[in-house]
């Protein structure tokens, strides 16, 4: 019989530990098709800070370095630096980069560190307990805003793309959804080019990726992946941003 799918090398054969209809899983293995068809399995690091896809070395089947929670950056920084011929990226959701991490994201950024980084945001804090993060909406429910966020008390959302993208030392900044089959194409076409602006040695590119979490969201997964196209999409519009 014709053989019409293979497991891509750079993904393990592992029992996923996240919850049904989370989006991690679809962008470890977008990343990991990504690595494969650029061929650059046996060069490329990953730094996967503190958050749900802490344990992302055990889907990945490639060297991945374990940061502090919001350090990645910092740490991808100095890994690149001794090692300029491997391929570094940072895996991070919008509570590490977005907030713990804000200083080492802006800094590498406006450094121009020639890294890619993929953003995860599902608006809210998933490992710790369904907190309030910086990129969660105005009347969002989390478990530190039981009432919904308010901008009067909490602020609004940060728009890390579009304030990464103000930048010089910024290459590209793309945003994208992890709701449907399209969607998911035009992620990994977008992580694709992310990684290669690093082989091209053009400095900083992250993809923002939008990923459901049902389980804080408290809703089921496949109204989850309807509210990242009704409500998400209206705070953090899709597109290329630079």
């Amino acid at each position: 019989m014709k053989k019409v799918f293979s497991r891509t090398k750079s993904l393990r054969d592992a029992d996923t530990h996240y919850c049904p209809g989370c989006g991690h899983g679809i962008a470890h293995r977008l990343i990991a098709e990504v690595i494969d068809e650029l061929g650059v399995r046996e060069k490329t690091i990953a730094v996967t800070p503190v958050g749900c896809a802490v344990v992302a070395y055990d889907y990945w089947n490639f060297d991945c370095v374990e940061s502090a929670h919001g350090r990645g950056l910092a740490v991808a920084t100095a890994i690149k630096r001794l090692h300029p011929d491997k391929i570094i990226f940072t895996y991070q959701g919008d509570g590490d980069l977005a907030a713990i991490g804000t200083a080492e994201t802006i800094h590498a950024a406006n450094r121009g560190e020639n890294l890619t980084v993929v953003f995860i945001n599902n608006t809210v804090y998933g490992m710790t307990g369904g907190q309030m993060a910086p990129t969660t909406l105005i009347g969002q429910k989390t478990t530190t805003t039981p009432q919904g966020r308010s901008a009067r008390t909490e602020g609004y959302p940060l728009k890390i793309s579009e304030l990464l993208a103000q930048l010089p030392g910024v290459y590209s900044v793309e945003r994208t959804y992890a709701d449907s089959t399209q969607g998911i194409f035009k992620t990994k076409a977008a992580i694709k080019n992310a990684f290669k602006n690093q082989l091209e040695n053009k400095g900083f590119s992250l993809v923002e990726v939008l990923s459901a979490c049902p389980t804080y969201w408290n809703m089921p997964a496949a109204e989850s992946l309807e509210w990242i196209k009704k409500t998400m999409s209206k705070e953090f519009p899709a597109g290329k941003i630079k």
